[in-house]
Parts: structure tokens; sequence; C-alpha cells
């Protein structure tokens, strides 16, 4: 009798697709993020968004707030809040460096992507620099050059049998 193979998904990778697109990011950070057990599952799921959320200094921690995590579908009383302020797991040598660029203008702690390694969920925060109306254009306009230059490539290779 043959054994049935059960296909483990991995878990989902969160990204925040729109802070490529409105900063420039200098320096990645990996941090830990303090969870609920609601919330760990949740993020298993894919139920997290990483949209609107940022990060901010409160005595002398780092604190990620107005991250999105849906409410967990068979969680009871025990449920968590969906924007409650989160607690990043850094390195006091990180956290310096992090407050000492912050200060700086134009700086400021955006979250890139939400994963999971070694059954630890990750928070991957950028130190960013906030990206002018036409720097957006620009980057618009190569990545339309990019994908033409894609497409001519990609239809010059044609074998004729």
């Amino acid at each position: 009798m043959a054994k049935k193979e059960s296909k483990k998904s991995a878990p989902p990778k969160i990204e925040n697709r729109k802070a490529r697109h409105d900063y420039h990011v200098d320096e990645t950070y990996e941090a830990g993020i303090v969870l609920k057990g609601t919330e760990v599952k949740s993020i298993r799921e894919g139920k997290a968004s990483l949209n609107e959320a940022f990060a901010y200094f409160k005595n002398g921690e780092i604190w990620l707030k107005n991250m999105y995590i849906k409410p967990y579908k068979f969680g009871s009383y025990s449920n968590h809040d969906e924007r409650r302020e989160r607690k990043l797991l850094l390195k006091k040598r990180e956290i310096r460096e992090i407050d000492k660029s912050m200060h700086q203008k134009g700086f400021t702690l955006v979250p890139l992507k939400l994963y999971f390694k070694g059954g630890y969920a990750k928070v991957l925060m950028g130190l960013a620099r906030g990206k002018k109306q036409y720097d957006k254009r620009e980057d618009i306009k190569q990545k339309d050059v990019r994908r033409e230059l894609d497409r001519k490539i990609k239809g010059s290779y044609k074998v004729n049998l």
C-alpha cells in the first residue's frame, strides 16, 4: 500500500511592495517580532499586511505600528487586536545604528518583508529615504525599457524547425 505524501506548503512571505516604490532603501535589518499565538497562526495562513506599517522608537526600543494581522478564525477569547503595536527584537548595536540614522533628516524605518526563519517570525526592516515624484517616474521609465528589451530578446531567439 502506497503512502500518501503530504504536500506541506512553505510559509508565506508577506511583502510590502509599495515600500520599494516610495522609498530608496539604504540598509536592511532582520528583526524578530513579538507575537501572540493566534497572530502566528494567521501569519502562517498568509493573512497579514505590511502596507501601512511603520516603525518608531519608544524608550530605547523599536516598535512596529499599524501592521495588520487578521484575527485567527478558530481563535476564541484569546484572539488578538488586528493593529496592535508589536515590539521588534534587535541587538543593542543595531538599535543604536538605526537611532543615529533616523535622527538624520529624511530617514525612516519601514518594514519590507515578513517571513519565517527557523520557526521564528522575522521582519526585514529597511532604513529608507523617501523618493520624490521625479524619482518614481524615472524608475517606471527604466522598468518599461527593461521590459521592452526583454520582449525583443525573447522574440529574437526563435528556432525554425
